[in-house]
């Protein structure tokens, strides 16, 4: 069980340091190692999944409370945007969480597969909108964060990988997207984590120590590892050349998603 913990704390170390220097949510990397982890750990193959993602969802509370307050810090935070875009990732996620609970693993699986190779081809092609409009109104910013809150909700991430190119071409500036997104991680995190306690309760088979679709022991791995470690992403967010470091972990999420395909080949 110790080893175990010593593992969940080298994957939340990892997920910090990644949700404060690229903003695209450590979920990316939580949910692939925790789905290679969890079957060693007791948890039935047709829960793999969910387990994976409700758990990364509760550790990105942890972690985007530390990124947040790093980048707020240094005034990169919109909290206009924040209050505006809530509403809707408030109830996207849950909503979410609650419906895939009920989906069946693979198609979990394979749409969270699909989503890396539509991040890592954005991130080699280093594409964005380009900033040619303003951010729209209460109402359509809390609509965009619905469909925000939905997606993270299905893959177990904090929603950076949405909501910064989002806001980017809003003409919100990088370094404010990617600090206004590790805030925004909170509220999905918080709703896709009940809706995942929720859909998961009372379910049969799972290991010790789980509340619903959240395993606790390896939420205390993440949490911890994640909450020291994010601060020290955001600080080498605003030193180092991201535009460099994230076309090499596309590379690596390529290669975690072939790895995962070939898994269910």
């Amino acid at each position: 069980m110790f080893l175990s913990l010593l593992v969940y704390l080298c994957c939340g170390a990892v997920a910090g340091v990644l949700a404060g220097l690229l903003g695209v949510g450590g979920g990316i990397v939580i949910v692939p190692m925790l789905v290679a982890i969890f079957p060693g750990q007791g948890v039935p193959p047709e829960y793999v999944q969910q387990m994976a993602l409700g758990t990364s969802l509760a550790s990105i509370m942890i972690t985007s409370i530390s990124s947040a307050r790093a980048h707020n810090a240094r005034g990169a935070v919109h909290w206009d945007i924040f209050r505006n875009i809530t509403p809707g990732i408030l109830v996207g996620t849950f909503v979410g969480g609650l419906v895939a609970t009920h989906m069946p693993t693979m198609f979990l699986k394979i749409f969270f597969i699909c989503f890396l190779f539509v991040v890592s081809a954005q991130m080699l092609s280093n594409y964005r909108p380009p900033a040619s409009r303003d951010m729209p109104g209460a109402l359509g910013t809390a609509g965009v964060g619905g469909v925000i809150g939905l997606v993270s909700s299905f893959v177990g991430i904090g929603g950076g990988t949405l909501s910064v190119p989002f806001m980017s071409f809003c003409n919100v500036p990088l370094h404010h997207a990617v600090g206004t997104s590790a805030a925004i991680g909170f509220p999905i995190a918080v709703a896709g984590t009940l809706g995942y306690i929720i859909g998961g309760w009372g379910r049969p088979d799972l290991p010790a120590l789980s509340l619903g679709f959240v395993n606790l022991w390896a939420l205390l791995g993440l949490a911890v590892a994640s909450y020291l470690t994010a601060p020290l992403g955001a600080r080498l967010s605003h030193a180092l050349p991201t535009a460099k470091l994230k076309r090499g972990f596309a590379v690596f999420l390529i290669l975690v998603a072939v790895k995962m395909l070939w898994g269910i080949l």
